[in-house]
């Protein structure tokens, strides 16, 4: 039996109260009456006090505790002394790269520095290293040698055992001895924290400490938590065993040995089937996995991705076994995952008394992130979509975690009564999905058996409880709020479940939708959608019909906004051609797209290092290969795809075209996917490349900011109630469109608008696309 989250006595320092906000300097703790911190928390953001920050989540749920907690917030990695500001923690550093993980916030997908870091102030860049949590960990250490240090957030979860580096094509090792901490938490680290923290406080060592799940550690190659734990090689898991010949039924005599029985044989004995399972189930609990050791999957892409499945196979808390992973001359050890929080408990965790605002010391500073959601409100954590190239499960589960209804409204209502600002307009109720609140597997007990990798892939499971009815309900309560004008959901939708409920598309469309409404189709080839684990257009077609019949009852003008990934490992030129091809055909123009990044431990990502498929079996030689597109010119041609209408990209289409067979596609019909001619001025700069531009300029403007000059997506003009939006021009409504002044037109062809686009290819009203890599 799990204990509950708040099971724990406090600790004695609970005298203190709560903080007004958790404290970044030595002045602050005086104020509060504190000669030292019992817990530490180093980050890699700007310190928020809300819960969508994870070092808020955590400060608060350990203050509540009674433990007094101090932050570091983006120190100076280049010395040990920023990390002494507060002095010694009495317990230890708890060490987070931040919500996102460092790479993939410093990085773009084709690996140039970002020129802006959102959970910054003023979205300053290079406010944080490269790999955070390592670097964080080892100043730690160099500050208060002998202090415990405990690392956790995304980038420590994606980063638990020996993992394939993007940012240096390497294979790279555990965090665990790069960073040389004592602990590592992953997953959601509510219940492993403060067990451990109260286990510490009690004078506990933390090198003793080794039977909480969730939870990681190095231990000597033979060490085991009992005597009576079994060890099992994964190869053993995931290679077919030998296959007997079926027997001959008309054989006239047997063809192998006569079965002989032993003397003195027991009679045999009947064991119900409840207890035979119990007997597995406890040898289960006592089972640890030997992955492939870290020279093996730094050698043998094969052992790379027999060791992403089986990590992968072994997620479920319901019947998850403990790996061991060698490094060297020590091993990497993983218990199982955490148990998921209860409804009970994400309640107490949320209404914990946060100050809901950035930190004092950053004055009048924008923080975008914070920006971004201090309207909004999460109703739950985790994903059971799947999806191979993201890495929510991996970090929060497959299980969901919901918020009460009870607890949701009160957010709400705080936000309304407390958040300067406010306007009425709550910008999202959601999560990492926006409509899997509440659901679940009809039956925990096959729950907790399951070993599917995705809830909805390749269709949606028998098991699962889609009904919309709680989210309704809720939207309904929310929306009927005194002060409140809209209820907006900026989440990405789950198209797939929300067809399965006509009520909750209605619901959401014609009451919830600001005009344009954001989905994840990803691609339209069934190729990269079955390594994607993502569901076929046909989902997306019944969606989008339902979408706009809602929308034409209530007489409203909105769109979907869908959302594509270029270069995903499985995917061909004729498969991104094919999907140009169908955005032409709907008229979509997309100003800014994505290119596939590969993360840690994601499935894509095995996929991209190894070209082969870990969603089956890798071992026995029966391993199916992927293609990958590696090269940077590839990656911009996929990229440029998407963006078929950029004239910049077109003689790269061109080319490829040619090399395809496809040369009917270019012309200046409109049954073209091109034109033959390249308006003045453009071409130089194909999809995914950058204008240089002078240091020297850069620091004397101070904008510091490479994409400072990039364009931003554009939006339809904005139009009055009552009035409809503004029609797409047509070609041959452009035609008399005037040249940039000093514009040299193409012979014989029109030149470019105003705007610098083609009268071929004029702005679509949905070309409202934002962001770079994708970093789900």
């Amino acid at each position: 039996m799990t204990p509950a989250l708040f099971s724990h006595r406090k600790h004695w320092a609970a005298r203190f109260g709560t903080a007004p906000f958790l404290p970044m300097s030595r002045a602050e703790m005086t104020a509060l009456g504190w000669d030292a911190c019992d817990v530490i928390l180093v980050t890699g953001d700007a310190y928020i006090d809300h819960p969508s920050f994870g070092m808020a989540l955590v400060g608060r749920l350990l203050e509540a505790q009674g433990c007094r907690v101090g932050i570091i917030s983006q120190p100076d990695w280049h010395s040990a002394e920023p990390f002494r500001a507060l002095g010694q923690p009495t317990l230890y550093f708890g060490v987070t790269a931040g919500n996102m993980d460092s790479m993939v916030n410093r990085y773009t997908s084709d690996k140039k520095i970002r020129s802006d870091d959102a959970y910054t102030a003023n979205a300053a860049p290079n406010k944080r290293p490269d790999r955070a949590v390592t670097v964080y960990a080892q100043r730690c250490r160099e500050a208060f040698p002998g202090t415990p240090v405990i690392i956790g957030s995304i980038e420590a979860s994606l980063r638990r055992i020996a993992h394939y580096d993007y940012w240096s094509d390497t294979v790279r090792r555990s965090v665990l001895p790069d960073s040389k901490a004592d602990l590592l938490i992953f997953g959601n680290a509510e219940r492993a924290l403060l067990e451990i923290t109260h286990r510490l406080a009690k004078g506990e060592k933390i090198g003793d400490i080794r039977d909480v799940r969730g939870t990681g550690f190095m231990v000597t190659p033979d060490w085991k938590p009992a005597e009576n734990w079994l060890e099992v090689m994964s190869t053993e898991l995931d290679t077919p065993g030998a296959i007997d010949a079926h027997v001959d039924p008309y054989a006239m005599t047997p063809t192998g040995p006569t079965a002989q029985t032993p003397e003195g044989t027991a009679p045999v004995r009947l064991i119900p089937k409840a207890a035979r399972l119990a007997a597995k189930q406890e040898i289960r609990e006592r089972t640890v996995i030997r992955l492939p050791d870290y020279d093996q999957v730094k050698n043998n892409p094969a052992f790379y991705a027999h060791a992403s499945r089986v990590f992968h196979l072994e997620s479920n808390p319901g019947n998850a076994r403990a790996l061991r992973q060698a490094h060297g001359e020590r091993d990497v050890w993983l218990n199982p995952p955490p148990i998921p929080l209860s409804t009970q408990e994400m309640d107490a965790v949320y209404d914990l008394p946060y100050a809901r605002a950035p930190h004092p010391s950053y004055g009048d500073a924008k923080i975008p992130a914070w920006e971004m959601i201090r309207f909004s409100v999460n109703i739950m954590r985790g994903c059971f979509g799947g999806c191979t190239f993201c890495s929510i499960t991996e970090h929060e589960g497959r299980i969901i975690q919901s918020r009460s209804e009870d607890s949701v409204i009160k957010e709400i209502e705080a936000i309304r009564d407390k958040t300067p600002g406010f306007t009425g307009i709550i910008s999202d109720l959601g999560g990492p999905t926006a409509n899997m609140y509440r659901m679940a597997c009809k039956s925990e007990k096959i729950e907790k058996a399951c070993r599917r990798l995705s809830c909805v892939f390749p269709d949606i499971c028998d098991n699962l409880n889609t009904d919309h009815t709680p989210l309704i309900h809720m939207y309904r309560r929310a929306r009927a709020l005194p002060g409140i004008k809209k209820i907006l959901i900026s989440s990405g939708l789950r198209y797939d479940l929300a067809v399965r409920s006509p009520e909750y598309v209605k619901e959401l469309v014609q009451h919830h939708v600001g005009g344009y409404l954001k989905i994840a189709p990803e691609h339209t080839e069934a190729g990269p959608l079955s390594k994607m684990m993502k569901p076929g257009m046909g989902a997306y077609d019944r969606f989008k019909d339902m979408f706009e019949a809602a929308s034409k009852a209530v007489g409203k003008k909105q769109y979907l906004i869908p959302y594509f990934i270029a270069a995903h490992p499985g995917t061909t030129d004729e498969d991104m051609l094919n999907l140009a091809l169908w955005l032409k055909k709907h008229d979509f123009r997309l100003d800014q797209v994505q290119t596939f990044l590969p993360t840690p431990m994601a499935l894509a990502t095995a996929m991209y290092h190894t070209e082969k498929n870990p969603l089956k079996k890798v071992l026995g030689g029966k391993a199916e290969a992927v293609s990958v597109v590696k090269q940077g010119r590839t990656r911009r041609l996929h990229k440029a795809f998407l963006r078929y209408h950029d004239a910049d990209n077109w003689p790269l289409l061109r080319e490829a075209l040619k090399d395809m067979g496809r040369e009917d596609l270019i012309g200046n019909s409109k049954k073209h996917l091109i034109p033959l001619f390249q308006p003045a001025g453009t071409g130089k700069q194909p999809e995914g490349t950058r204008t240089p531009r002078a240091e020297d300029k850069r620091a004397r403007t101070g904008a510091g900011k490479p994409g400072s000059a990039r364009p931003h997506a554009a939006k339809p003009a904005s139009t009055k109630p009552g009035q409809s939006k503004p029609k797409v021009a047509k070609p041959d409504q452009t035609k008399s469109a005037q040249p940039k002044p000093g514009a040299r037109p193409a012979a014989g062809k029109p030149a470019p608008t105003d705007r610098g686009r083609p009268p071929q290819v004029p702005k679509h009203p949905l070309s409202q696309r934002r962001g770079g890599g994708k970093t789900r």
